[in-house]
């Protein structure tokens, strides 16, 4: 007769064990790439954004106001003012890479306009709010 073995339970704990191990020191350094690269991505379409907005102004005089928003780069304003020489600037309005709208005003206190994205939390106004100023 032959004797099949398997594994023991301790054999399998230790096994166990270091897997965990090797999980909690890797899935930290993967989850921070993610996030690094969701800020990245969101910079890289503010400043996408913003040269728009510089085309928008030099073909207008002017940056949309706040109440025309982001839309007045893929679809012609109805509001005042309306531009004369309006063209479309982009294909569609691009959201962070969250999913949430970026936040656009116009005119701001300091600088020409205010474009950002409320940041990994959703909320605007927190300490992670992405703007287009900022490096």
């Amino acid at each position: 007769m032959r004797k099949e073995r398997g594994f023991t339970l301790l054999e399998l704990l230790v096994v166990i064990v270091i897997l965990s191990i090797l999980a909690a020191l890797l899935v930290p350094k993967l989850t921070g790439r993610v996030d690094e690269a969701k800020i990245d991505t969101t910079k890289i379409q503010l400043k996408e954004v913003k040269r728009a907005l510089e085309m928008y102004k030099i073909d207008n005089g002017t940056y949309p106001t706040t109440e025309q928003g982001l839309k007045a780069l893929v679809q012609k304003p109805e509001t005042p003012p309306v531009p004369k020489k309006w063209r479309q600037y982009l294909e569609q309005i691009p959201k962070d890479a969250w999913g949430n709208d970026l936040i656009y005003i116009y005119p701001s206190d300091k600088h020409p306009f205010e474009l950002k994205s409320a940041g990994p939390d959703g909320e605007a106004g927190t300490e992670d709010d992405i703007s287009v100023w900022s490096e």
